[in-house]
């Protein structure tokens, strides 16, 4: 789908929609010696829900959510807890890398068009995960930034007040509901673009754009 909106700006969620989430992964590695096989899915969409629910209040350091997510979905399905999986977990994000899409369908706009990335990560994670992903950005801010965790407003709020921006000039792209494309739709972004990697069901409520991975942007702002 080709538009003729253009924005003042591109924003990105990062984990997931740009660089390939392995969170789930890492949980069945490394607790895969106390959840049976057939309850690792719920386990994995169980630590998923707790990582949502530990962001939606006060901001805490990225290694509490991670942690506390994983203690409490171990207490849920009754299996021991390992403190050292959490930092596990939470020292190797920034060693993951894009997904394969991402390097050639960012260079499609990013002289174009300036490129920020928001995201839901630590000062100390983001720039090494930023890196790999093939293109410049003109900012990249995080939660630890923001002191707030999306979807909560004050995040994107933060994004806006740092580039001097209007809701309405900005396309935020993501692939996640929860976290971004119901804030931008709610604040009343220009436009949505929703990635489909699967991570959720589509809901074409909040969504302008909807586009099976980064090499379909490009249409999305005319290019």
């Amino acid at each position: 789908m080709t538009s003729s909106f253009r924005p003042k700006y591109i924003s990105f969620d990062c984990y997931g929609t740009l660089t390939r989430f392995r969170m789930g992964e890492m949980a069945q590695e490394l607790c895969g010696d106390r959840v049976p096989a057939d309850r690792m899915p719920a386990f994995v969409k169980d630590f998923s829900a707790y990582r949502l629910d530990e962001i939606l209040g006060a901001w805490k350091p990225y290694a509490e959510v991670i942690g506390n997510a994983l203690r409490r979905t171990c207490a849920l399905h009754g299996v021991p807890h390992r403190e050292d999986d959490g930092r596990a977990i939470y020292e190797a994000v920034p060693t993951w890398g894009p997904h394969a899409d991402v390097p050639a369908g960012l260079s499609k706009v990013a002289d174009r068009i300036p490129l920020v990335i928001l995201s839901n990560a630590s000062n100390a994670q983001i720039h090494s995960n930023v890196g790999k992903l093939g293109a410049p950005f003109h900012r990249v801010y995080t939660a630890e930034q923001a002191q707030a965790y999306k979807p909560r407003f004050q995040a994107f709020e933060y994004m806006l007040d740092q580039l001097g921006a209007k809701p309405e000039e900005m396309m935020h792209v993501s692939s996640s509901f929860r976290y971004d494309q119901m804030s931008a739709f709610d604040l009343h972004f220009g436009a949505r673009v929703w990635v489909a990697r699967g991570h959720e069901p589509r809901n074409p409520a909040y969504f302008t754009h909807e586009i099976p991975d980064i090499g379909g942007l490009a249409a999305c702002v005319g290019l």
